[in-house]
């Protein structure tokens, strides 16, 4: 942890799971049994943390509804124990190196219903995933490939664009994301998403895809589970991110690439199982040869730069 403090690392994470351990493990932030914890992450000198609630699709709408409420409430505890806060724009010059972001993974609660979307503007949701892996009133996830967006979900991308939620494309199908990126009006992201031309798993993207989100500004969190790392997930290491991240690079994503672990949702290869062990790709990024400014881009500035002005 002395390289750590020593390089004055700053760390922005798109995604976790680590919220829904919390409401259903009777896990807290500063757990040691979770991957993502307020301990763990003491050396960072800058650490915003998106806390993802995934509303697993097997769920019915109003359940999965009271799982947000719940998670909001204790997302705010959790929030007030630890002294981090719980923040929404972070162009606010008032806001300190340190906040927690609440995301919402599955739009399925809406259950066709326009009205429910008040749910995360009360909640201050700042980014919504648009599905998991089935199809919901969204439209298709990434095991429904050939589903696209429903009218509802049509009208929903305006309603988040409007509300300034971001709209995620991670787990969508290939039909969905393609029929988003003509309906979007603002850049959206892929959170915790890798290279389908590295490893060619349906969760990741494609180069068309890639270069689709980098025109239109947005953003692709690099993702640290093993089977979309890998063809070979059990030899998965720190390394397989490096591979993805190069590729991504030579699409010219320097101001795209960020980070989205999927910590506490995920199987991650042993050498990044951890939040602390994220210095372990940032010693990588420099042995490589990436200079200071890049490995910040990624490992921060392009996600609160994207925040910040969204």
């Amino acid at each position: 942890m002395l390289f750590l403090r020593e390089v004055h690392m700053r760390y922005f994470d798109l995604h976790c799971d680590t919220l829904y351990k919390v409401c259903t493990d009777n896990k807290t932030l500063n757990s040691d049994e979770c991957e993502v914890s307020v301990a763990k992450a003491s050396a960072f000198s800058d650490w915003i943390q998106c806390m993802a609630i995934w509303l697993p699709d097997d769920m019915d709408a109003s359940s999965q509804i009271n799982l947000l409420y719940n998670a909001h409430n204790r997302l705010i505890s959790e929030s007030e124990l630890c002294g981090i806060p719980v923040v929404f724009d972070l162009s606010d010059t008032s806001i300190s190196n340190r906040g927690f972001i609440f995301t919402v993974e599955n739009c399925g609660f809406l259950d066709g219903n326009i009205n429910n979307i008040q749910f995360l503007r009360d909640f201050n949701v700042r980014m919504a995933t648009l599905t998991w892996n089935a199809e919901n009133c969204i439209g298709g996830g990434a095991y429904a490939q050939h589903k696209g967006i429903t009218p509802f979900g049509a009208e929903c991308i305006r309603e988040f664009e409007d509300s300034s939620i971001i709209v995620d494309i991670s787990h969508a199908s290939d039909k969905l994301f393609y029929d988003v990126s003509e309906i979007a009006r603002k850049p959206f992201v892929a959170s915790h998403s890798n290279s389908r031309k590295i490893c060619p798993h349906r969760r990741n993207l494609t180069d068309d895809q890639f270069e689709i989100i980098r025109k239109n500004g947005g953003l692709v969190g690099l993702n640290f589970h093993r089977d979309f790392l890998s063809v070979e997930p059990h030899k998965a290491s720190v390394k397989d991110v490096l591979l993805h991240t190069e590729h991504f690079l030579s699409l010219g994503g320097e101001n795209t690439l960020a980070i989205g672990s999927d910590y506490d949702g995920s199987d991650i290869p042993a050498d990044l199982d951890s939040i602390e062990k994220v210095i372990n790709l940032y010693e990588e990024f420099l042995r490589i040869g990436y200079n200071e400014q890049l490995v910040q881009k990624i490992m921060f500035l392009n996600a609160h730069n994207f925040f910040s002005i969204f």
